[in-house]
Protein backbone atom coordinates (compact mmCIF):
# COMPACT_ATOMS: atom_id res chain seq x y z
CA UNK A 1 0.00 0.00 0.00
CA UNK A 2 1.12 3.32 -0.94
CA UNK A 3 1.29 6.72 0.82
CA UNK A 4 -1.61 7.64 -1.76
CA UNK A 5 -3.71 4.82 -0.92
CA UNK A 6 -3.52 5.28 2.78
CA UNK A 7 -4.28 9.35 2.09
CA UNK A 8 -6.86 7.93 -0.14
CA UNK A 9 -8.38 5.37 2.57
CA UNK A 10 -8.46 8.56 5.25
CA UNK A 11 -10.50 10.71 3.09
CA UNK A 12 -13.03 7.46 2.20
CA UNK A 13 -13.01 6.68 6.43
CA UNK A 14 -13.61 10.35 7.01
CA UNK A 15 -16.41 11.12 4.48
CA UNK A 16 -18.06 7.69 5.73
CA UNK A 17 -17.90 9.29 8.93
CA UNK A 18 -19.19 12.63 7.99
CA UNK A 19 -22.31 10.82 5.73
CA UNK A 20 -23.48 8.73 8.69
CA UNK A 21 -22.77 11.71 11.48
CA UNK A 22 -25.18 13.72 9.28
CA UNK A 23 -27.91 11.39 8.34
CA UNK A 24 -28.20 9.98 12.21
CA UNK A 25 -28.37 13.55 13.54
CA UNK A 26 -30.87 14.49 10.81
CA UNK A 27 -33.32 11.22 11.77
CA UNK A 28 -32.85 11.87 15.32
CA UNK A 29 -34.31 15.66 14.71
CA UNK A 30 -36.56 14.20 12.19
CA UNK A 31 -37.85 11.72 14.61
CA UNK A 32 -38.13 14.12 17.58
CA UNK A 33 -39.94 16.53 15.64
CA UNK A 34 -42.61 14.22 14.50
CA UNK A 35 -42.81 12.57 17.89
CA UNK A 36 -43.60 16.11 19.45
CA UNK A 37 -45.60 16.85 16.38
CA UNK A 38 -48.23 13.71 17.77
CA UNK A 39 -47.66 14.95 21.17
CA UNK A 40 -48.52 18.61 20.91
CA UNK A 41 -49.84 19.81 17.93
CA UNK A 42 -49.03 23.10 16.67
CA UNK A 43 -45.77 22.66 18.74
CA UNK A 44 -43.08 25.80 17.58
CA UNK A 45 -39.99 23.44 18.50
CA UNK A 46 -41.82 19.98 16.46
CA UNK A 47 -41.38 22.73 13.60
CA UNK A 48 -37.91 23.73 14.21
CA UNK A 49 -36.60 20.50 14.81
CA UNK A 50 -38.70 19.07 12.14
CA UNK A 51 -36.42 22.03 9.81
CA UNK A 52 -33.13 21.46 11.34
CA UNK A 53 -33.51 17.72 9.96
CA UNK A 54 -34.10 18.72 7.04
CA UNK A 55 -31.62 21.45 6.90
CA UNK A 56 -28.93 18.78 7.69
CA UNK A 57 -29.90 15.97 5.70
CA UNK A 58 -29.42 18.39 2.71
CA UNK A 59 -26.51 20.02 3.89
CA UNK A 60 -24.47 17.15 4.49
CA UNK A 61 -23.71 16.50 0.73
CA UNK A 62 -22.26 19.85 0.67
CA UNK A 63 -20.17 19.13 3.74
CA UNK A 64 -18.73 16.07 1.97
CA UNK A 65 -18.07 18.40 -0.94
CA UNK A 66 -16.34 20.76 1.10
CA UNK A 67 -14.09 18.23 2.76
CA UNK A 68 -13.52 16.28 -0.23
CA UNK A 69 -11.88 19.86 -1.42
CA UNK A 70 -9.83 20.35 1.67
CA UNK A 71 -8.45 16.72 1.70
CA UNK A 72 -7.22 17.06 -1.91
CA UNK A 73 -5.89 20.15 -2.17
CA UNK A 74 -3.93 18.87 0.75
CA UNK A 75 -2.81 15.79 -1.05
CA UNK A 76 -2.35 17.53 -4.21
CA UNK A 77 -5.28 15.89 -6.35
CA UNK A 78 -5.35 18.88 -8.56
CA UNK A 79 -7.84 17.42 -11.21
CA UNK A 80 -10.46 15.86 -8.29
CA UNK A 81 -9.32 19.59 -6.66
CA UNK A 82 -11.02 21.15 -9.90
CA UNK A 83 -13.74 18.47 -10.43
CA UNK A 84 -14.79 18.74 -6.55
CA UNK A 85 -15.42 22.82 -7.26
CA UNK A 86 -17.29 22.36 -9.77
CA UNK A 87 -19.65 20.54 -8.05
CA UNK A 88 -19.86 22.88 -5.46
CA UNK A 89 -20.43 25.49 -7.49
CA UNK A 90 -23.16 24.23 -8.93
CA UNK A 91 -24.91 22.89 -5.38
CA UNK A 92 -24.19 26.63 -4.28
CA UNK A 93 -26.01 27.67 -7.97
CA UNK A 94 -28.71 25.32 -6.73
CA UNK A 95 -28.95 26.33 -2.84
CA UNK A 96 -28.89 30.99 -4.23
CA UNK A 97 -31.54 29.65 -6.74
CA UNK A 98 -33.97 27.89 -4.40
CA UNK A 99 -33.19 30.50 -1.94
CA UNK A 100 -33.85 33.58 -4.37
CA UNK A 101 -37.19 31.92 -5.88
Amino acid sequence: MTADDDLLDRLERQLGWLLVTGVTASASCLSAGLVLLFLAPGSRWSDRLLQAGLVILMGTPMLRVIVSFVEYVRIREWFFVCTTLVVFAELAAGVLYAWHR
